[in-house]
């Protein structure tokens, strides 16, 4: 039934008085968190008040964050306070990359209550099998092909992991040894690098272009080392924001053949980048290993990841692995993600993921454009600003002091090379409010250091 409140009596604005209403009924659970509240011409109607305050009343409650409006579809009721993450003391984080989790917050309660319902519950309390659970399995191969391009994934060579990053440590760990040399950008993603030190991988850092990786690097890199092993972030790459294009993929696929190279593809940013040329899984099945999750944008805490391994013997390997690693995957994370996935909430939830972090690159440009390297998809929830590495780690100094923290210049860093520069984050915020002071002080920081540029040559 739609919800058609009882406004009270007093001196109080009408506007206010149906705030105070919307307040109460969701404290009482009369309205449950990403319930959609009815239409502004159709509450008025019932309440016989005026249109003006209804849309009053939907503001307020929206800069009080009872609710979230969305163009197009509505406005719908936010998770209670107790059940919304605390902000983090400290300075405003611009480092950490993860969605903005209101989306994610406000549809949690009604998911959890779904999980009751379903007859696989009791199933997930045992231990799962080494690749997870057929219905986990179905849905991440479901998800990959509606978010990622990954249209021709067959779930049966799927494997559930514990977040992305397992994924690529059973992936690389199949295929490379201690010693072994392993490719990638020369600006990567820092978890890449860890692994790899963890591991005794060596790791040889490739020169890039506008796309990303560039061939003529690997060509050379491969003739040098005799590494059989490329990590690469073609969709969004981490840390430049940079999308390799159909014409690239099918060059890198090409060499890859030639020289019998397994190719291991991190596309957990694939969801963001609609239109995004396909995955090297599907150019070349028979040597990828692709690995994506849900962690950048559904919510990191689920720690649900896939890894779809290119043979049947690999698969294997990579199933013994699990076995002496962690006997069998999470199961409740995964399910919830599954619950998601199979009743729509997934796609709303990206839905909305994807239209605030418009919202928040148009910020980003706003207040920092000229500095920023220019951006491959409106919706990415990460900037690149390129810069010498004295003037990122003096950057990075600046706007620590001043209340906001970016990413580590030399976290992405395999080896120096001709570019370098500072990645900020636009999703850790938990408001835009906040993410502004942050991005403000980050424009401040840079004209700090034009300005000392500009003193140094007088």
């Amino acid at each position: 039934m739609a919800w058609t409140p009882t406004l009270p009596d007093g001196g109080a604005p009408l506007y206010e008085r149906l705030v105070a209403v919307l307040r109460a009924d969701i404290g009482s659970g009369v309205l449950a968190a990403g319930e959609r509240l009815p239409p502004q011409r159709e509450l008025a109607y019932r309440l016989g008040v005026g249109l003006g305050t209804v849309t009053r009343a939907y503001v307020e409650a929206e800069k009080a964050g009872l609710v979230s409006a969305h163009v197009g579809r509505g406005s719908f009721v936010n998770a209670p306070a107790e059940h919304r993450p605390h902000e983090r003391d400290g300075p405003i984080n611009l480092a950490q990359n993860i969605a903005a989790q209101a989306p994610a917050g406000a549809r949690l309660p009604e998911a959890l209550a779904r999980l009751r319902r379903r007859p696989d519950l009791l199933e997930h309390l045992t231990y799962a099998p080494p690749a997870g659970h057929e219905t986990q399995r179905r849905a991440g191969a479901a998800w990959l092909a509606r978010t990622s391009s990954y249209e021709s994934v067959d779930w049966r060579r799927l494997i559930c992991c514990a977040g992305a990053q397992q994924g690529l440590a059973l992936a690389l760990g199949a295929v490379l040894r201690p010693g072994d040399v392993m490719l990638t950008e020369h600006l990567a993603y820092h978890g890449l690098k860890t692994l790899a030190l963890h591991s005794g991988w060596r790791v040889r850092g490739l020169a890039m272009d506008s796309e990303g990786l560039r061939p003529d690097a690997l060509e050379k890199a491969i003739a040098a080392t005799g590494s059989k092993v490329l990590a690469v972030l073609p969709t969004l790459q981490n840390p430049t924001g940079r999308i390799m294009s159909l014409a690239r993929r099918d060059t890198i696929v090409a060499i890859a053949r030639k020289h019998d190279l397994t190719i291991v593809e991190d596309d957990i940013y694939g969801a963001y980048a609609e239109g995004a040329p396909p995955p090297f899984a599907m150019l070349a099945p028979e040597r990828t290993f692709h690995v994506s999750g849900v962690s950048k944008t559904l919510a990191p805490g689920l720690r649900a990841g896939f890894l779809v391994v290119p043979a049947a013997e690999t698969f294997e390997r990579v199933l013994d692995a699990v076995r002496v690693s962690v006997y069998a995957p999470p199961t409740f994370g995964g399910l919830i993600a599954t619950q998601w996935i199979e009743d729509g909430g997934a796609d709303a939830i990206l839905a909305e993921t994807r239209d605030e972090a418009r919202i928040r690159m148009a910020m980003a440009r706003d207040l920092l454009g000229p500095a920023m390297e220019p951006v491959y998809a409106e919706t990415a929830p990460h900037i690149w600003l390129p810069m010498s590495e004295l003037e990122a780690e003096r950057l990075a100094g600046r706007a620590l002091r001043g209340g906001a923290e970016i990413t580590p210049p030399s976290a992405p860093v395999v080896e120096a090379g001709p570019e370098s520069g500072v990645r900020v984050c636009l999703g850790a915020a938990p408001d835009r409010e906040t993410l502004r002071r942050g991005l403000e002080i980050v424009a401040g920081a840079l004209s700090s250091e034009v300005s000392e540029r500009s003193r140094a040559v007088i």
